[in-house]
């Protein structure tokens, strides 16, 4: 593949059970993790539909499934749902703050609490502070970390990257016991609206899955734009994602 003025080495996993449907099985593009990386070469691969997962860019590309679909929000045309002005007014008393992408033992104890509860099953629940600090961060990447804040105590963190054309969600956790205030959708409109204030276009949101519960959030978010057939395909309020 040819991005940000040179080429980039791809090479195509084995085969392996997939994290998100079960039954089903999961190949993965990823770019050569010794290839040399930038934010200009990653910023165009988000446009062709990659994503990263600390510093390894990669793509899915199964051979008997096409659901993982890159989704992105034109910022500037989307348009808050009841729902999302429920949850604005929810946490109307939430204060955002921006952070380098450094460690910070409040991040890292919210980060066990959240996946504790959330991911009790997997490797992520007893993850080092190493391994914690190389799932969200990459040398090449401009990231931040976005607090949320109620009267100085932590109750979310989300993990921005900074591309060229907007924003990219790469990770939310939040404290597990305020689930009701739907902390991961108000760090989606508070991303929304400062790529809007950056006057850019888009905020990539990752894959959306469709026959999966834990992505269908995403498909709330109007206009949407998919990737599918090499292009982006665009969804409005009132148009159907699963044909």
């Amino acid at each position: 593949m040819t991005g940000a003025g040179r080429n980039i080495p791809l090479f195509l996993s084995a085969p392996h059970p997939c994290n998100y449907l079960p039954g089903h099985t999961s190949s993965t593009l990823f770019v050569d993790p010794d290839a040399p990386m930038s934010m200009a070469a990653y910023s165009e691969l988000l446009r062709y539909g990659f994503r990263r997962s600390g510093g390894l860019v990669y793509a899915p590309r199964c051979e008997t499934c096409s659901q993982c679909v890159s989704v992105r929000v034109p910022v500037a045309e989307f348009a808050a749902k009841r729902i999302h002005r429920r949850v604005r007014a929810l946490n109307a008393d939430v204060e955002v703050r921006e952070h380098p992408a450094e460690f910070n033992p409040h991040h890292y104890a919210l980060y066990q609490r959240y996946t504790r509860a959330r991911h009790q099953d997997g490797g992520m629940a007893d993850a080092s502070t190493a391994d914690y600090l190389r799932f969200l961060r990459a040398p090449w990447c401009d990231t931040r970390f976005l607090e949320f804040v109620i009267e100085d105590q932590l109750v979310a963190v989300a993990v921005t990257d900074l591309p060229s054309d907007g924003m990219s969600a790469v990770y939310t956790f939040f404290e597990p016991s305020l689930a009701a205030r739907s902390l991961g959708t108000f760090a989606i409109l508070e991303q929304i609206a400062r790529t809007r204030a950056l006057g850019l276009p888009h905020l990539y949101l990752g894959y959306w899955i469709r026959d999966s519960r834990k992505m269908a959030y995403k498909s709330g978010f109007r206009p949407i734009e998919l990737w599918r057939d090499g292009r982006w395909h665009r969804f409005g309020p009132n148009d159907r994602l699963n044909d």
